[in-house]
Formats: structure tokens, sequence, C-alpha cells
């Protein structure tokens, strides 16, 4: 096999047989070589083909200022996070993953933490994926015998929470957590009630409003083909909810100047309904 480029001794990128490159890793790999030098293949262990070509430049120039093992960590992270949460995620979190854990403990390492800000809210409504966050510090301290703080299992959930998602950056993963977090203390206030958080109810509701925030900040409206006479039933059935649902409409329109549809009302007043009335039972 022969090299394209030279990375590191450990790292270095081939072309496959349709011009495309790849980026393989094994120690010892290219020590001694240069571009266009063969080199043993049995050596690989590991293989990246990001299919973005930024991507790709971008994980090349992290490779070569990073130690492998971190690489090579948040690859087998990353396929305990998929068997785990059972979905497709982007390969940019070979990216976003490997370089957070580096800069995480390299900080820890100067004694410099960071709150974040953001952790209940993250810990309400990505609780699998803040699981998962921790789940990674336990093995964080037994790969690199450091301890980091809960703050960084709800930064590691947001980046899997980031590339569980089709497009959008990790502000838009933070936009869209306010947008949950504010639709949620509407419908709390608007009903005077707090959530039961373990009900599964709560669960739909949350999992329901995640997809609502992510059009919203995303601008992708969802338009179904739900007739109107059950639109008028449902906010003739539901009063409260409807009138629910035009607070939260207002507050959207208002901040994010995005028009929510009759089929997307009709969806949040059967959410909010149900959430309400069992949480209330």
């Amino acid at each position: 096999m022969v090299i394209h480029k030279v990375i590191n001794n450990n790292v270095v990128s081939i072309l496959d047989e349709n011009g495309n490159e790849q980026i393989v890793m094994g120690k010892g790999i290219a020590f001694g070589k240069k571009s266009g030098d063969e080199f043993d293949d049995s050596l690989i262990n590991k293989r990246f083909y990001l299919k973005d070509s930024n991507m790709n430049d971008k994980l090349v120039q992290l490779l070569s200022e990073m130690p492998i093992e971190y690489i090579d960590f948040a690859s087998s992270i990353i396929e305990f996070t998929k068997s785990v949460l059972n979905k497709n995620l982007n390969d940019t979190l070979y990216i976003s993953l490997s370089d957070h854990i580096h800069t995480a403990i390299e900080r820890y390492k100067e004694g410099i933490t960071l709150s974040n800000p953001m952790l209940w809210e993250i810990r309400r409504f990505y609780e699998p994926e803040y699981e998962v966050g921790l789940k990674v510090l336990e093995m964080i301290e037994e790969r690199f015998d450091v301890k980091l703080p809960e703050e960084e299992a709800g930064s590691i959930a947001m980046h899997i929470v980031n590339a569980e998602m089709d497009s959008g950056t990790m502000q838009d993963v933070y936009e869209i957590t306010k947008v949950i977090h504010d639709i949620s203390n509407i419908v709390r206030y608007y009903f005077n009630m707090e959530f039961d958080t373990k009900s599964v109810y709560y669960y739909r509701f949350i999992t329901h409003i995640r997809f609502f925030a992510q059009r919203v900040i995303l601008r992708s409206e969802y338009r179904g083909d739900t007739d109107d006479s059950l639109f008028n039933i449902i906010k003739d059935k539901y009063v409260n909810a409807y009138d629910c649902v035009l607070k939260i409409e207002e507050y959207i329109m208002r901040n994010y100047s995005y028009s929510i549809s009759d089929d997307e009302k009709l969806y949040l007043m059967i959410h909010i309904e149900r959430v309400v009335y069992k949480t209330n039972q």
C-alpha cells in the first residue's frame, strides 16, 4: 500500500481505488517513510473516511497536533455511543469529541475547570446522551487516570446531540436547548404545575418539543396533510392547551420569526394536553 501523505509516525493518508482520501492509523506505520513510499498494511489498526473533504482536512490537522491515543479513544467511545443509543452519528463527532476530550484533559492538568451553565437543561432534556457522557467520564478516568468534573458529561452529551442532527452547529444545539427550556416553562407557568420528569408522557412531550425546536432553529418548517376539521376539533376540545400553544407561537415568532403551521400546533396541543392531564392525575 502506498502513502499519499505522512501525517506523523503513526498516521498516514492513502487514496482508495476511486481516488478518495482515507486516513489510516497504526503504531510506527510511517516511521522513516515519505509520500509515495509503500508501507505494511498489516500495521493498520484504524481507518477513517469522512465524506466531507473539509472534515477530512480538519481530521488531518487534528491528528498532526494530537497524540494518537485520543483519536483512538474517541473512536471507541463513538462505537459505544452508537450501540447504547442505537442512532446514526455524524462523522464530524470523530473530530469534535477527540478535540474536546484532549482539551478537557489538558485543562484539567493545568488546574483549569470550566462551568457548564446549561448542565441542568442537558440532564433534563437529553437524559440518554447525558448518561452516556457520565459513562465516558468513567472511561476517561480508567484510560487516562483523570477524574473530570460532572460538567464535562454535559459537554460530551451536547457533542453527541449535535452529531445526531443531520445538519447544524454546536451553537444551534445550545439554541435548540434554550427553546426547549423556554417552551417547557411556558407550559409549566401557564398550567401552574411541575412536571413529573420520570413520566413517559413527559419524555414524549420533551421528545416532540426537541424536534420542534430543531425545525425552528434550522428553519425546516413542517407541513403535514392534517385537514382543517381535525385541527378545529382538537382546538375546541383542548381549549387550554390551544391557548398555551398560542403563547408558544407568540414566543417563537417574537424571538425566531418562525411561523408555526397548523400541523405543528395540532401536535403541540396533543402533547401538552397529555403531559398536563397525566401530571395532574
